[in-house]
């Protein structure tokens, strides 16, 4: 069972923004939590790229925070967009190049996971199907108790995981 992220703290504040400080303070956070979340992707490509998947699953937990608060941010930032945009113009711009900056990066990251999932299924199926071959092989006249022969049986305790 994977730990849930922690929904009532988060760097920024949740409410509408009512002076221009509040306003550069929300955007500075969320700044912020898109910089960590961006380092810890850039990390994991780099451990998927170079088959270090053990190492890139331990960053699992952080990523899985920093994306609750990244989606929570972006959500209240929408809601609050009017507010944003009056007190704290340039932040806001900011943040919204930020954001259009961070999407390229996320599309490698999930083409890189999606090829590490694809090669791990391709070599599980190769070796399922090898594994089942052999049993193909067995005998296939009578046996010494006079018992027919059953067909080959497919491979036994093999399972493709999925998830990545």
């Amino acid at each position: 069972m994977t730990e849930q992220p922690n929904t009532t703290s988060f760097p920024f504040s949740l409410e509408r923004p009512t002076s221009p400080q509040d306003a550069e303070n929300f955007c500075s956070a969320l700044s912020g939590t898109m910089e960590a979340l961006l380092s810890v992707i850039e990390m994991e490509t780099d451990l998927v790229r170079s088959g270090k998947l053990k190492a890139a699953g331990a960053l699992q937990p952080d990523k899985a925070r920093l994306i609750h608060e990244y989606t929570r941010g972006m959500m209240t930032a929408k809601e609050h967009a009017v507010a944003l945009g009056n007190l704290a113009p340039a932040a806001t711009q900011s943040l919204r190049r930020q954001h259009g900056e961070f999407q390229p990066v996320l599309r490698i990251n999930l083409a890189v996971l999606s090829t590490a999932r694809d090669v791990a299924n391709s070599i599980v199926s190769t070796v399922a199907k090898v594994a089942g071959a052999k049993n193909a092989n067995a005998p296939t006249t009578y046996g010494r108790n006079g018992a027919a022969p059953t067909g080959p049986q497919s491979a036994r305790g093999i399972a493709v995981n999925q998830a990545l």
